[in-house]
């Protein structure tokens, strides 16, 4: 998800995407470990995206202190 598309979401879709993505890194993580994953490079991608979400989140409370 690109972060044009990740700012029309709300805070609440946000956080709940958080999660997803959260569940599945440690997913992957964990089979990583035990066997040889299909796509290596979506680990990296997964990561780059929660932090794309958590910084917009991070805005918007920093915006919203500035009120």
């Amino acid at each position: 998800m690109k972060a044009t598309e990740a700012r029309e979401l709300t805070d609440a879709e946000l956080v709940e995407r958080i999660g997803q993505i959260r569940e599945e890194l440690f997913r992957l993580r964990f089979r990583s470990t035990t066997q040889e994953l299909e796509n290596p490079a979506l680990l990296r991608q997964l990561r780059k995206e929660l932090a794309r979400m958590k910084t917009i989140l991070r805005e918007r409370e920093l915006e919203d202190a500035e009120r």
